[in-house]
């Protein structure tokens, strides 16, 4: 892993510990497409942590309740300070972790880091043939349809799954509906993308809470519908800093997190068809969607030397999963219905009839394509899945 930034890498969180802490407890599989089998890895920050974690010969103090039944005893490190990289900081880590292990026979289940508290491997679902099993991922724009659709099927597949959006009833409810059968599965984070703040602390939340990070769904997106000639700078410069500086955001805080882990892992951008056939009245939308699209290009280009792939999805007219209505489609809808003399119900026959295979776009059809490139079907990256049911003008192929 490569990272020379002259500020060097300051460990003063566990949240800056957990990710590479939690690449190390990863256990190689010796399988090219799944080279890792990972762990979900507990934060304990309270006091009765902090002291116990100060403390190598323990001097009494009481070991914290988490951690009792752990098989290997802890590894305790002294880890706050300045680091030339994160590279130098994995390198000491790495020879504590073999120090141990040359000690104990196994790898630690807990880690106690002075003054910060203690990390520790958590029993979690019992492991499963799910492709996903013990895999951490994060989408954001979770609470509009394509992206409750993803995250059920990352959700069905043994993932744990961050749902990020903006605060409110809506990431609420959709929380609350998965974990009646996902249980602590699903953390809901609410999350602007376009504040950089923001960003940075939906994915130290995420971190605090499994130790790391495998899959990022960058969904989040907006739409307008306007004509160039009517479009106000303002309304177009809205979309722009959602889709693209939105994306931008994501894709950097993804990229460093993951190259930190050192474990791979995959970014996939929920893309758009307009981003190959742009509509009349659809130009924001269409030149913001393909600015996110070129950026998930380059980070394709940029970070596959650490293992992390970056795939696009292109899906056309997904107005709905169940419940969950589409906010592009609440946005647009109205417009194109209008413009074509059409109800709500007759505008999603026209999209259908549009596709060459006659066919209903649906999230989970989205989420199928998602499953495809995080599953490791093919070595791909920087590839482009449509699911549109067929649009010539549309199909990067």
């Amino acid at each position: 892993m490569k990272d020379d930034r002259s500020s060097g890498f300051p460990v003063e969180r566990l949240a800056q510990a957990a990710p590479v802490i939690r690449g190390l407890l990863a256990t190689p599989t010796g399988n090219d497409d799944m080279p890792y089998r990972h762990v979900i890895l507990r934060t304990l920050a309270s006091q009765e942590a902090i002291d116990f974690a100060a403390s190598p010969e323990k001097l009494g103090k009481p070991c914290p309740s988490a951690t009792k039944q752990l098989a290997s005893p802890p590894l305790y490190l002294d880890v706050i300070g300045n680091y030339a990289s994160a590279t130098a900081f994995r390198k000491e880590l790495v020879s504590q972790f073999e120090s141990h292990i040359a000690r104990h026979g196994a790898k630690p289940q807990a880690v106690c880091l002075r003054h910060l508290g203690i990390l520790y491997v958590s029993e979690g679902v019992p492991d499963s043939n799910q492709p996903l099993h013990n895999k951490v991922a994060l989408v954001t724009g979770s609470a509009g349809a394509i992206g409750h659709g993803i995250c059920r099927a990352l959700l069905n597949q043994g993932c744990y799954v961050a749902a990020s959006d903006l605060p409110g009833e809506r990431l609420d409810a959709m929380v609350r509906e998965f974990a009646e059968a996902a249980g602590d599965r699903i953390l809901g984070v609410p999350l602007d993308v376009t504040d950089g703040n923001s960003v940075a602390e939906g994915f130290e939340c995420l971190v605090q809470t499994w130790g790391g990070l495998d899959i990022v769904i960058v969904n989040a997106g907006i739409a307008l519908v306007s004509s160039l000639l009517e479009m106000s700078l303002e309304a177009f410069q809205k979309l722009e800093r959602v889709n693209v500086e939105g994306t931008l955001l994501t894709i950097a805080q993804s990229g460093r997190l993951l190259t930190l882990q050192g474990t791979g892992g995959d970014i996939v951008l929920v893309s758009t068809k307009n981003v190959f056939s742009p509509g009349a009245r659809f130009g924001a939308y269409s030149a913001t969607k393909a600015a996110s699209h070129q950026l998930a290009r380059i980070a394709s280009l940029e970070l596959a030397e650490f293992g992390i792939r970056v795939n696009m999805v292109a899906p056309d007219a997904v107005f709905s999963d169940g419940t969950y209505k589409s906010g592009l489609w609440a946005a647009v809808g109205p417009d194109r219905m209008k413009s074509r003399g059409l109800d709500e119900a007759g505008l999603e026959e026209y999209y259908r009839n549009r596709n060459l295979l006659k066919a209903k776009v649906t999230a989970q059809h989205v989420a199928n394509a998602v499953l495809f490139f995080v599953t490791h079907q093919t070595p791909t990256t920087g590839a482009t899945i449509p699911v549109d049911g067929g649009l010539p003008d549309a199909t990067p192929r």
